[in-house]
């Protein structure tokens, strides 16, 4: 469902000024331009918060590749973002180590075999089904499971991040990038 009319993809080989500037950066970190970045870019604060976000949840958070993806699915499925969905199911499967039976319990919907990280996964679709106020339940889960409340600051960070990019692909109807397609949920 694309909610916007008259906005499209901001075409790379036309950008000018911060537009092109911010796809040019996205195209050396990345090697190519995400049709979700081509939409934000429209708005580059937005696309420029996106990425300083998601590079300070990467290197600051203190989370492994693994447990970062977890977040950034958990966030991505609760709010129903199958451009992201297919996104971090690839980057989790190919570059962030995820074990095979923990991606496939995420995509499914079913629990996850692995406890620690389905504490992170539980508290983080917490947080956001229930508007940042997590069940004592599942907070409890993620602090037995040996996890800072520190760290549930980065859970919100990635939260922030994620929220940006979702509801982004939402307005948008973002299709899903050809090196992604493999991963998109049916």
């Amino acid at each position: 469902m694309a909610y916007l009319k008259t906005l499209s993809a901001v075409d790379h080989a036309s950008a000018q000024g911060t537009q092109k500037e911010m796809l040019d950066t996205a195209l050396k970190q990345v090697g190519f331009i995400p049709n979700m970045y081509a939409n934000m870019v429209n708005a580059p604060a937005v696309l420029g918060i996106y990425l300083s976000g998601y590079a300070k949840f990467r290197g600051e958070s203190g989370f492994t590749p693994a447990e970062q993806e977890a977040v950034f699915l958990a966030v991505s499925m609760a709010n129903g973002c199958t451009y992201c969905a297919a996104a971090h199911s690839m980057i989790a499967d190919k570059v962030s180590g995820v074990p095979g039976p923990v991606l496939e319990a995420i995509r499914q919907g079913r629990p996850l075999p692995d406890a620690k990280l389905a504490a992170l996964f539980e508290l983080t679709q917490d947080l956001v089904r229930n508007n940042g106020k997590p069940t004592p339940a599942k907070l409890d889960a993620y602090l037995q499971a040996g996890y800072s409340e520190q760290s549930i600051l980065y859970i919100v960070l990635a939260i922030a991040v994620k929220v940006l990019s979702n509801y982004s692909n939402h307005a948008f109807g973002t299709q899903v990038d050809e090196r992604f397609a493999a991963y998109k949920l049916a």
